[in-house]
This record gives structure tokens, sequence and C-alpha cells, in this order.
């Protein structure tokens, strides 16, 4: 006769996406239905308890006749019979502590919740979640996964009912699919949107069942999504974007042209054309017009430089309001409150100055001294209150000054200088001029990130010269331009040029 055991499940959420929930609910629905039930959880250390595993057992009481079970506290890598990830990631880290294994029937949800790790990072930091998808797909006895949380959001539910009803449409548990709703309407909380998502949750785990291998996509055209016609004042730029740019780098730059009339005006956005006109001539048919596209893309990015107006204006658009209330998934009739933290320095208020201003508060001690006393410390704001929208609302309206501003000056000819770098190389070396084009990556944000991408962007263009005699002049900027966005100090960057420093002084 087999010897019963317990049904052993593992939970791996982020703070916030209710793995409590989501395990109270399996406490409860195990109760209900006849089983003992242990729980147990480990929070993380981080903001709103981080990662966190939650652990359930159960053993049916049935089974137990006249002795108590001992039960487990947390997982066993090789004995977990279910695995429930929140997140893509989450899904990893649990396979990566052994819990998966050909035992294991894995449900994780699809999307991504990026980690501090990844939102920090210099440069791009995300983590691409197909090694995650193989190795579950290897690892696991059974792997069910979609987008859980697009489930939730779309039955204005929270994710964990999704998760409960993809555990429902596994099979994975004995219970019957009633014990699990009658679970979430005993909860008496947002039943109607969390049995929603559960049925969501439910029919997704069992197309997931079904699925055996993805039919191949129908060869159809698809249908295009008509766009809206364009502004008047904008029509001719894009005429003159079709007829004098080439096909290869259109998407990118209508999107630039886009960004720099959104952020300044139709005339910014005719600059914006005027610039890559003289790089699209020095450009290469045979090369699809890498050059053009990748200018384009940061030139783009770098008119639209975030300054304090820039800031004022999108934290006050009607879309990030919108935005917001949908993040903490207000009711029509429930009022929001947002309160915006800032910390404006001296500098960041001069570069709204002229420029004869600016540079005497800057370069005067007593000045700058005088004008941080006046500005204080952080404060926050509270945006949705009349004062602080309309503090920052005037503050976005002086964008109709801020081409007399010092910092408009300042930026305009950082970038003319870098735009004549670019130009210069791609006559002689095409790879290193697209090298140098995708070095403004390296400057971003605003306030003290933006000085430390700006000091990393500088020094790198000031070592041109040193990597132009290297025997590999493009595998060399790449390395440099791969130091600088390692550390946010700048060490890797300082440690690359001082090592391209030796191998000129050796070669001399």
């Amino acid at each position: 006769m087999a010897q019963a055991r317990a049904i052993k499940i593992a939970i791996t959420a982020l703070g916030g996406q209710g793995g409590g929930v989501l395990a109270s609910w399996i406490v409860r629905l195990g109760e209900r239905c006849g089983y003992i039930v242990q729980s147990t959880s480990v929070p993380g250390v981080a903001q709103r308890t981080g990662a966190t595993v939650y652990y359930v057992e159960l053993f049916p009481e049935a089974e137990a006749r006249d002795r108590t079970p001992v039960l487990a506290l947390m997982p066993a890598p090789g004995d977990v019979d279910i695995v429930i990830a929140a997140e893509m990631m989450e899904a990893g880290r649990a396979i990566a502590r052994g819990f998966v294994s050909r035992q294991t029937t894995l449900i994780a949800s699809s999307h991504r919740d990026f980690a501090i790790g990844e939102k920090i990072a210099m440069g791009d930091g995300r983590q691409s979640p197909d090694v995650v998808l193989r190795a579950a797909q290897k690892a696991a006895g059974r792997f069910i996964h979609a987008d859980m949380a697009e489930a939730g959001a779309g039955a204005g539910a929270v994710i964990s009912a999704v998760l409960f009803g993809a555990l429902a449409g596994s099979g994975a548990l004995p219970m019957a699919r009633d014990a699990f709703e009658e679970t979430i309407r005993e909860s008496r909380r947002a039943v109607k949107n969390n049995l929603k998502g559960f049925a969501r949750g439910f029919d997704l785990a069992l197309a997931a069942a079904d699925a055996v291998q993805p039919a191949p996509p129908a060869e159809s055209s698809p249908t295009p999504t008509p766009e809206s016609p364009p502004a008047p004042a904008v029509a001719p730029l894009l005429e003159r974007l079709e007829r004098d740019f080439p096909s290869a780098s259109h998407v990118t730059l209508k999107e630039g042209l886009r960004r720099c009339v959104d952020y300044q005006d139709v005339k910014y956005a005719q600059r914006y054309l005027d610039r890559l006109e003289s790089v699209e001539a020095a450009d290469r048919a045979a090369e699809d017009y890498r050059l053009t596209t990748s200018v384009g893309k940061y030139l783009a990015l770098w008119m639209t430089y975030e300054d304090s107006i820039r800031v004022a204006d999108l934290k006050t658009r009607a879309s990030r309001l919108a935005r917001c209330r949908e993040d903490v998934r207000a009711e029509e009739d429930q009022i929001v409150h947002i309160a915006d933290y800032l910390h404006p320095r001296v500098e960041e208020v001069c570069d709204l100055l002229p420029k004869g201003l600016a540079m005497t508060i800057l370069g005067t001690p007593i000045l700058r001294k005088m004008l941080g006393a006046v500005l204080g410390g952080g404060r926050r704001l509270p945006t949705s209150k009349l004062r602080g929208f309309l503090l920052l609302r005037l503050v976005a309206s002086l964008r109709v000054m801020r081409r007399a501003t010092y910092r408009f000056g300042v930026e305009q000819a950082r970038i003319d200088e870098w735009l004549s770098a670019v130009k210069s190389e791609a006559a002689g070396d095409y790879a290193l001029a697209c090298e140098i084009a995708a070095l403004p990556r390296l400057i971003k944000g605003y306030g003290e990130t933006h000085e430390r991408g700006l000091g990393n962007f500088s020094a790198v263009m000031a070592a041109l010269g040193r990597v132009r005699a290297q025997a590999d002049p493009v595998k060399t900027l790449a390395a440099l331009r791969d130091a600088a966005l390692a550390d946010e100090e700048g060490a890797a960057l300082k440690a690359a040029i001082a090592r391209l420093d030796d191998r000129a002084s050796a070669a001399a």
C-alpha cells in the first residue's frame, strides 16, 4: 500500500504581486477540501518585502488516521510538486534553487517586472527571459506559462487571482473548480473581478495543456493600422523626410521628428532634419544607411534632453495622471493624490537662466551658496493639488524661452561637436563612425545622473585620437563604451583609458 504524502507547493513572487493572498487562498482551499495544511513564508529585505518565497504543504486528513503528519517549513530542492511564479525571472530563481524538477508542475507568468539591478544599469541592463523559458521547458515536468499580468489587468483583478485560476486549470491539485471559486467568494474582497481573473487563468492553463505544438501562423497580409493625418505644420517635414532620406531610416527618423515637435516646436524638428542631411550625404547605400539611422536615434534623444522644463511638462500631462490612476487601480469615484519629490540644484536653476547670468552665478562661490540656501533641500510637491500642479505648469510654460537658456546653448554646441566627429570619420572608417554615433547612449537622465554620463562621454570623446591609433579602433572604442556603462563611479572607464595610455606610451 502506497504511503500518503503531502502535496508541496512553492510560490515565488515580488512584493505587491499578491503572493501572500495566493498562499492564503491555497490554505483555505486545502482546509475546505479536508486537508491538513501548513504554510510559511520567507520575505525578502527590499522595499515591499522584495522577492518572497511562500510554501504550502497539503496532507489529506483522511490519510492521517491517528497520526499527525510532519510537514516541512521550506521547500527542498528536487521535492516540490507545484511551483507558481508571479514573474518570469522569479521562475528562473526557482529553477536555480532546485525547486523545479521532472515531478514539478511549473506555472509562471511570462511578463517581466524589471529588477532594480536592471533598471539602474548605466546601459540596457534588461535580462532576456528566453534563457529562463528554455531552462523551464527542460527542467519542469509540465510548464504552463502565459502573460498572467495582462490577463489580470484585463479583468480588473490582481495577478494572484489569475495564477489561482491557472492552478485550478492545470489539474495539479485534486480539487474541483467550484471549490476554488468558493474560496475566492469567501474572501469577500473584489470578488467579481477576482472571479473574472480566475476564469481567465483557468482558460489559459487549459489552452497551454491543449497546445502540443504551436500552429504556424497563417499566411496573410497584416491589416495596416490607419494613421491619423499629420498636422498641417508637420506635413512638410514628413514629406521632406520621405523624399530626402532613405527608406531604411524612416521609422527611426519619424519618431525623432515626433519627439522634437513634442519637446519644442516644428522649427526645432526642422533643425533635426537639417543636421541629419549632412550625415546622410556621407552615408553609404551599401551599408543600408546604418549611420543615418543610428545618428537619427541618438540625435533625437540628445536634442530632447531632460531639463526642468521637460520634467515639469511630463509630470503634469493628463496621460501621466491617468497612468498613475491605472497603476493603483483606482475606481472612477476614488481620489488619487500624487506627491512628487523634487530636489532642485543650483546647476538646474542656472540651466534655465540666460548665459551671462548663469555663468556669473556658477563662477561665483558666494552666489552659488546663496542660491543653494534659497532652494533648500528636497521637498514633496502635491502634483494632484492645484498649487503643486500650477507651479509645475509655470515651469513647463518656460518652453517658449528655452532657446535663450544657458543649457540650450551648451547642449547644441556639444551636439555639433559630436556630429562633426561622426562626419569626419565616415569617409575613412565607416564602422568607427557608427561607433562614435552610438556614444551619446552614455548620456541620460538629469541632475547627477546626467553629469556622470556626460563626464564618461566627454572622456571617451577626448580619447578618440588614441583610439584611432590602435590596431582595431572599432573594438577599442566599443570596449571603452562598455567600460563607461560598467559602473556609476567610472572606475572601469578610467582603468580602460589608463591601459590605452600605457599602450600608446609603449608604442612611442
